[in-house]
């Protein structure tokens, strides 16, 4: 192999060079299984209660054995990951959602740091240390991806994925000390690269890095960046005067440059929660193995991890003050989500504005000229639509309900262990890619190229009814909707209908009726 990584796998796609030779026979479902899942109707060759697997052309995939505490299983040679990695592609055929990379690079980064700290407390020893920090570093760095194929929908505590991780370090650590894959030998799965760890406090440290990470490098980002954009554009369009609405109804005046702040500033109260939720993110259950006690870890291991994960990732990770808090419960996360929900209620008020002030050109609102992208209608000619609110719009519901489901598996803690961690992850950190992504291609695709129809603003401002709230202070609230009912039923203008109930001269309707005077107190 030489530890040239595989070809991309896309998400979903169990990698071709699988093949079980000497395995028990199981069950006739479980065949059928095998054969959808991994072959899509590869034949099966039964005898001697074994089974023989080879694809559709007869041809057999070379395979190495290994085992775990269950046996033997043959695991193809083109593949870092072991046996209990084999198994769960047997048992957890359901569905095409893998685990996310980001969750992958979160484990090496776990891996490596607890590799130094071990290292550091005379529990590993100096070269084991390094074959597994030079794996993890491959892991960190995406080098692996390929490796890593288990569905979310697993064990809810993600055992097979630290296991995957840990036979992924372990095979491709033996493979760089020239060793063979399989032999556990010179580093051990569990005894090396799963030392004071378990799975039951390595996923949750790994949820908390990987959400942790996207949330402040890559969500905030992208938040800040389209709310610079917003306030670039108020400015831009600076005072221009424009009828404001309530209830979808005209309203008084307002400038372009007020409603757009208002956009801005509710992403910049997002972005103040996000940076709020990431510092219970920051709390790491590393240290807490199996249910929050710390067996099997050395005493200042929690600390020194959580710290060695600091510094890796440039980020104020620490060690939870309550690991049987840690394991058993994410309140942290389903608050973070929540903080995702609302931005995504934000964008979605702000995704519905635009659209609705774009509509037309000629039977709607009209006040927003949006960038023409891509042709709108296959039946239509000339139609564009206002594709990236309605992508954004989109975004924001998928995020609604990603929540939703974070929320009920947040409260499925059972004693001293939540088994709803992968569901969880995958949910949040899909949520924060969308959003980011979205931000960004609503910033570059539509608000900076976003113009105003100065025309039709001026044109719906002159001819508001609203208009005439500025008379109240004058003739009293009757009068003035007198005058508004008047001129709306007989299609008079304001001054029209004023002058014609007598209630005012020209002079002083001119005085009171001012639009760009009615946008301050």
């Amino acid at each position: 192999m030489g530890g040239k990584p595989a070809k991309k796998r896309r998400s979903g796609s169990l990698p071709l060079a699988v093949q079980y030779s000497r395995v028990p026979l199981y069950p006739y479902w479980v065949h059928f299984n095998l054969e959808r899942a991994i072959f899509g109707g590869a034949g099966f060759h039964a005898g001697d209660n074994t089974v023989s697997v080879s694809t559709a052309t007869d041809k057999k995939v070379p395979t190495r054995t290994e085992s775990d505490s269950m046996g033997k299983i043959e695991v193809p040679t083109d593949r870092y990951y072991g046996a209990q990695t084999a198994r769960s592609l047997i048992h957890f055929d359901i569905g095409h959602d893998t685990m996310p990379d980001e969750l992958v690079r979160a484990f090496g980064i776990l891996k490596k740091a607890a590799a130094l700290v071990n290292q550091d407390l005379g529990k590993l020893s100096p070269e084991k240390s390094k074959l597994i920090v030079q794996a993890a570093d491959e892991v960190i760095a995406g080098k692996l991806n390929d490796h890593f194929p288990l569905r979310i929908w697993q064990t809810g505590s993600g055992t097979q994925t630290n296991m995957n991780a840990n036979e992924v370090i372990s095979n491709r650590a033996i493979e760089l000390a020239g060793g063979v894959m399989g032999s556990k030998k010179p580093i051990h799965p569990n005894d090396d690269v799963n030392m004071s760890q378990s799975s039951n406090d390595t996923f949750p440290t790994a949820m908390h890095i990987a959400a942790a990470a996207r949330v402040a490098q890559a969500l905030i980002p992208s938040v800040e960046a389209l709310r610079r954009a917003l306030s670039a554009k108020a400015g831009e369009f600076g005072a221009v005067v424009k009828i404001g609405r309530t209830h979808l109804m005209d309203a008084t005046p307002l400038t372009v440059e007020q409603e757009m702040s208002g956009w801005a500033n509710l992403l910049e109260r997002d972005v103040t929660r996000l940076k709020e939720v990431l510092s219970g993110l920051y709390d790491l259950a590393i240290g807490g193995t199996a249910v929050g006690t710390g067996l099997n870890a050395h005493p200042e291991f929690a600390e020194r991890a959580a710290k060695k994960i600091a510094e890796l990732t440039g980020l104020p990770f620490r060690s939870h003050p309550n690991k049987f808090a840690a394991l058993s419960a994410h309140d942290e996360l389903v608050y973070a989500s929540g903080a995702l929900k609302t931005l995504a209620a934000s964008l979605m008020k702000i995704a519905n504005d635009v659209r609705w002030l774009g509509s037309g050109p000629r039977a709607g609102l009209g006040e927003l000229i949006l960038p023409e992208n891509e042709p709108g209608s296959s039946i239509m000619p000339g139609k564009v639509n206002p594709t990236q609110s309605e992508a954004m719009t989109m975004v924001a519901a998928q995020v609604m309900g990603n929540d939703a489901a974070i929320g009920f598996a947040g409260s499925q803690g059972n004693f001293e262990l939540n088994v709803f961690k992968p569901v969880i992850i995958h949910n949040f950190l899909h949520s924060v890619r969308l959003l980011a992504d979205a931000c960004r291609s609503f910033r570059e695709h539509c608000v900076d190229g976003m113009q105003i129809d100065r025309e039709r603003i001026d044109y719906y401002v002159k001819n508001s009814l609203m208009l005439v709230t500025a008379l109240n202070s004058k003739i009293g609230y009757d009068k003035a909707a007198e005058i508004a009912k008047k001129a709306h039923h007989e299609r008079l203008t304001l001054r029209e209908s004023a002058l014609k109930l007598g209630y005012l001269t020209d002079k002083e309707f001119d005085e009171l009726v001012r639009p760009e005077k009615m946008t301050h107190p």
